[in-house]
């Protein structure tokens, strides 16, 4: 029998990784204190999370933990329509609904399990789903799950989503985007693209997961920045552990969308609820981010400060305004070598290298918190020019 061993052919592509430093590992951390991280009994500035406000060590969120832990216990003990849903899921659900300006909400354990239950409860087979190069791996999988035809557009280009739309006319279509790009840290054009449904005849859906707390009128996020509402962007989905510092995520869009999706999003029915003490801390932290604007106002600040270092010292960013800076490196060994050295010089930026981005474009992906100082950017942005000089002669050497 020649059947090929799983097992054996996983650790033959693992090694293939390694050959070409493409391999991933976990680093343990030790502690945390706001953005500092202990890894290997070394402190480092943390520039890797994606707190971005700075809230998910809060006071006021961890007392809401506690309190609601103490009544409900530490787990919800059933999927929400076998009796895991509270109270504090339903109070939750209608602040998110209220702040993103929505008829309702939905919530879910993770981000990648919203997308995919979103898109098997709304696409099948003749269906078509059209979306951006860089959009995160979950709406990828969610449409190649749900059995549609998917459809790649060129990054941030309305005409080429167009075309590819055009090309589709009879099946019924989604166009899937992220709001802000994980690892480009750019945003999309919204307002087209959402234009382009309505001629279309397709529907919007938008991941905001990394613009949910950072753009917009209170923080709702890169579709109330771009001035759309629930008819111009039908499925608005966002997370709960970047920028309000929990876990968790949810959709919000018309009750006609949530009451379908209660009935046929299969990672909402089949898993059991968020812990309801975490609903009750994700709630303290909506009130947070809404109404205190200084949090966004120092982001704004300190990437401003970063990006002008960079260009006093030669450091070539890609065009983002949102926290996340990416310093695009190239090679990816270069780009480990510069990871290294910056945690060297006390900074932890880890290399992202293929096949997370394109081959070629591998990068230091800079994250700021507003509980970064002025004296952290500096702090890093020397330790950049160093690391960025390091890793060329490096990789000049070995060739």
């Amino acid at each position: 029998m020649t059947r090929p061993d799983l097992i054996e052919r996983l650790a033959a592509a693992q090694a293939e990784r390694a050959r070409h430093d493409l391999l991933r590992r976990l680093r343990e951390v030790e502690a945390v204190d706001g953005v500092h991280i202990w890894i290997d009994g070394r402190t480092l500035v943390n520039f890797a999370s994606n707190d971005y406000l700075g809230l998910a060590q809060h006071p006021a969120l961890q007392e809401a933990l506690i309190r609601a832990a103490k009544q409900w216990g530490v787990g919800a003990t059933a999927a929400h329509l076998l009796g895991g849903h509270r109270d504090e899921h339903a109070a939750l659900e209608e602040k998110l609904a209220r702040w993103t300006k929505r008829d309702a909400a939905l919530l879910f354990s993770t981000g990648y399990m919203a997308n995919l239950g979103a898109m098997q409860a709304l696409l099948g087979e003749g269906d078509v789903c059209v979306q951006d190069k860089l959009d995160h791996a979950c709406l990828i999988d969610g449409a190649r799950l749900a059995g549609a035809t998917l459809k790649r557009y060129v990054h941030a280009d309305a005409d080429s989503a167009r075309r590819q739309l055009e090309a589709n006319p009879d099946g019924a279509a989604l166009l899937a985007t992220d709001g802000v790009f994980s690892m480009d840290g750019d945003v999309a054009p919204l307002a087209g693209l959402a234009a382009l449904c309505k001629a279309q005849r397709a529907t919007l859906m938008v991941d905001d997961a990394h613009g949910l707390g950072v753009l917009g009128q209170e923080g709702a996020g890169s579709l109330a920045d771009a001035g759309l509402e629930q008819d111009d962007a039908p499925v608005l989905m966002a997370t709960l552990g970047k920028a309000l510092g929990v876990s968790g995520a949810f959709i919000a869009g018309s009750k006609a969308l949530i009451d379908g999706f209660v009935q046929f999003a299969r990672t909402h029915v089949y898993t059991t609820a968020m812990p309801p003490a975490l609903a009750a801390a994700t709630s303290v932290a909506v009130d947070i981010v809404r109404f205190e604007d200084w949090r966004r106002d120092k982001l704004r600040r300190l990437v401003a400060h970063f990006r002008h270092g960079a260009g006093e010292r030669d450091i070539a960013l890609l065009d983002s305004r949102t926290p996340i800076q990416p310093v695009l490196i190239g090679a990816s060994r270069a780009a480990l070598v510069a990871a290294q050295r910056l945690e060297s010089d006390g900074c932890f930026v880890p290399a992202i290298r293929p096949p997370t981005v394109a081959q070629g474009k591998a990068r230091l992906r800079v994250t700021f918190s507003a509980l970064h100082e002025e004296a952290d950017v500096e702090k890093l942005l020397n330790a950049l020019a160093r690391a960025i000089a390091h890793a060329r002669g490096a990789t000049k050497k070995e060739r």
